[in-house]
């Protein structure tokens, strides 16, 4: 069984911005995969089950997001190995995606609190969002799409939706080499 959260913020405000590509990819997939919803208001989260993944969007905001995912584990016996996070990356150009197991968080308050309650060993899914040219990055990750980014991002939904598929079955090398968008 997989754990795949997408990480964002609750809240009509944050609906289509920057930070919340991870809620948009959990929206995309239980929008096509059978699902039931569960409700433990331990999780702190907008948690859907489906045959092999339970689908986590951690309602407690980005800074900690952590305490959802560290609950969601733990009461389902979910190894880290088996834990999917799909974060903004502002390091990585707009539409980029990446994989990797590990590694720091980069300034990421998600991530951040994540690392701190399961530790760092668990497959993220990185979706490059570009850096900002003139805002300051908190304001530019809590600013919504543009109308560009806007029309490119149902792709790149719809290409990491297919990776998330392919890692419940392949090794995240194959994934990384079939599924890394530069």
């Amino acid at each position: 069984m997989f754990l795949i959260a997408g990480l964002g913020n609750p809240g009509e405000k944050y609906k289509n911005t920057r930070h919340n590509i991870g809620f948009l990819v959990i929206d995309e997939i239980t929008k096509n995969t059978d699902t039931s919803t569960i409700n433990n208001s331990n999780f702190k989260s907008i948690t859907k089950k489906s045959k092999d993944a339970i689908l986590a969007k951690p309602q407690t905001f980005m800074n900690l997001s952590g305490e959802s995912i560290l609950s969601i584990a733990d009461y389902y016996g979910i190894d880290n190995n088996e834990i999917i996070i799909i974060h903004d990356d502002l390091d990585l150009p707009f539409g980029s995606v990446k994989f990797k197991i590990g590694g720091g968080h980069g300034g990421h308050n998600g991530l951040r609190s994540i690392d701190g309650h399961i530790g760092q060993d668990y497959i993220r899914i990185r979706i490059g969002i570009g850096k900002p040219t003139n805002k300051e990055v908190a304001d530019y990750v809590l600013s919504d799409f543009n109308k560009e980014e806007l029309n490119k991002l149902e792709d790149i939904i719809s290409h990491v939706v297919k990776a998330i598929e392919a890692i419940k079955k392949e090794t995240l090398a194959k994934v990384q080499s079939i599924f890394t968008l530069k």
